[in-house]
């Protein structure tokens, strides 16, 4: 496997380009599912879990064409999808088991085509991740479901049926799989406790424009009025905001000035205003967002994570980190995944000062330095943090299993070497 080597010690100063959202693109691919006319996409990013849902989807019969092209002075992919009849209604497991979004296929292809059969995709690092509210939903709308040798098998007898629905936590996911399901449907679907992030309102935007109807964009309450037939589009997904967060972070850790172009802060209130409680500077326009530390004295803060608009669980690992080497004492509370705090003995390998109160609560007492060392990445957000770490340290970090890095982060080696970073990977035949 891959690893990453950083020397720590150099501020970070420049521009760095965000990409486009992959918490967006992985259910408007799904919804591309959704029409038998080609739907092309822009934004998307050079990602591996794109690249494993694309194989999921050419497996299904989905013809695939991929461009490349500079959008806003960024080089990014537009991609066509077309699924004109699939030649498999079946998710299988050595396809899901590699990402488990590939169940955003579940409600696209039991609307449109009557039957699916889905891999269960199990828990990941972080925690479980059951499906029951995207399966107990699609109940409620008249799916037969069964669930036999690791395969969830949905059918229904004509088109899902409307219905009222309320979900008993605010799941993007469930949020997702519905929404594309009841496009579809019957009557009209009413979600009640659903997601409210951007990447929702994104994909309730490409819905629309291939002719949902669908209202509440941004709200817990979603109303679906379903149509018989959706049609192809074009349509540019949003920039990836847990991406602009973490370079941001980067910036503060760092005590340098980055800015990061086509971020959208009203995606990021609650992070900004934490960083500026800090004592870092933040200044934003309509397309970016200017992260200044220099000569800066940090002050730690505490973190709540919550559903959107509250502090986002994904940036929950790299603010731990900055809150290391900040003065004072934080306290970080995770209120979303149950087993979110791996990172933290590698984090204590480094010389952080940290306490684990059970599975919610951390306390992080500022320390003056850390201290490279050889790390282990456990998921996707805590590599990150353990790269901004080892940005600050003295010395030499080296962070192993980077391939979690390379599922959410795009081209992360050379963007953090444009702002002065000295760090390279190191390939496993090096």
């Amino acid at each position: 496997m891959d690893k990453i080597k950083i020397i720590g010690g150099n501020p970070l100063f420049g521009k760095i380009y965000v990409s486009g959202a992959k918490n967006t693109a992985l259910p408007i691919i799904c919804a591309s599912l959704l029409t038998d006319e080609p739907v092309t996409i822009q934004n998307i990013p050079f990602l591996s879990d794109i690249t494993s849902l694309n194989n999921l989807l050419l497996q299904i019969g989905t013809k695939i064409d991929i461009k490349e092209e500079e959008l806003n002075g960024h080089l990014t992919q537009t991609i066509t999808y077309h699924t004109p009849q699939p030649t498999s209604l079946i998710a299988p497991y050595d396809y899901v088991r590699k990402m488990r979004a590939s169940y955003y296929v579940l409600g696209p292809l039991l609307a449109k085509y009557r039957h699916v059969e889905l891999s269960l995709p199990g828990g990941c690092a972080i925690g479980a991740r059951p499906m029951d509210i995207h399966l107990t939903s699609l109940e409620q709308m008249g799916a037969k479901i069964e669930i036999k040798n690791g395969y969830v098998i949905a059918d229904i007898d004509e088109r899902l049926k409307g219905a009222q629905i309320s979900f008993h936590s605010a799941s993007v996911g469930a949020t997702c799989n519905i929404l594309m399901a009841a496009s579809l449907a019957e009557g009209t679907t009413v979600i009640e406790n659903a997601a409210k992030e951007p990447e929702i309102s994104d994909l309730i935007d490409i819905l629309n424009a291939m002719g949902a109807e669908i209202e509440g964009a941004g709200t817990s309450t979603l109303t679906i009025h379903g149509v018989e037939k959706l049609h192809g589009v074009t349509h540019k997904i949003i920039n990836d905001r847990i991406e602009a967060g973490s370079y941001a972070v980067a910036a503060a850790i760092t005590k340098g000035r980055l800015e990061l172009i086509n971020a959208n802060p009203e995606h990021l209130h609650n992070p900004l205003d934490i960083l500026r409680n800090m004592g870092v500077s933040i200044e934003t326009t309509p397309n970016s967002i200017i992260v200044d530390a220099q000569n800066r004295t940090l002050i730690g803060q505490d973190i709540y994570t919550d559903y959107y608009p509250g502090f986002p669980t994904d940036l929950q690992a790299q603010f731990m980190a900055l809150m290391c080497v900040s003065q004072g004492a934080s306290m970080v509370t995770e209120s979303i995944w149950e087993n979110r705090f791996m990172h933290v003995p590698e984090l204590m390998r480094m010389g952080a000062n940290i306490n684990v109160h059970g599975h919610a609560s951390a306390i992080v007492r500022g320390v003056d330095k850390l201290s490279g060392a050889p790390v282990m990445s456990t998921d996707l957000r805590a590599s990150f943090a353990l790269i901004l770490a080892g940005l600050v340290a003295e010395g030499e970090t080296v962070v192993n299993r980077v391939y979690h890095l390379d599922r959410g982060y795009e081209k992360i080696e050379e963007k953090f070497r444009s702002v002065g970073a000295n760090i390279q990977r190191i390939k496993e035949s090096d």
